[in-house]
């Protein structure tokens, strides 16, 4: 990770977004986040790994945020972690009662 002096956050502020998905293994779905991103003034200091960047940006650019088509301090991008949560729930009571069902059938 990127050290800083503090002449190098001095007019900056920095963000780091992060994705549930992995969404930034893929090249093309990442570049089309800092495209958006890029319309506040973002740009890509580095990736940590597949589901984390970091981003800075002028911090003039706060002066220009109602402007924006995207929230300019996002820190979530893609499916919310809630949601799959509520997915592997839904599968795990899905798989459960299957086993039940089946093991009602069994005992007859």
């Amino acid at each position: 990770m990127t050290g800083y002096r503090p002449e190098d956050l001095e007019g900056w502020e920095f963000k780091i977004i992060r994705s549930a998905t992995r969404v930034f293994a893929d090249r093309t779905k990442m570049q089309a986040i800092l495209d958006e991103e890029s319309q506040a003034g973002w740009e890509m200091v580095e990736k940590f790994d597949d589901q984390r960047i970091r981003l800075k940006r002028s911090a003039d650019r706060r002066s220009m945020d109602g402007q924006s088509e995207i929230d300019p301090y996002r820190t979530n991008v893609g499916t919310s972690q809630a949601l799959i949560v509520v997915l592997i729930l839904v599968g795990l009571v899905g798989v459960l009662g299957a086993i039940g069902l089946m093991a009602a059938i069994a005992a007859k």
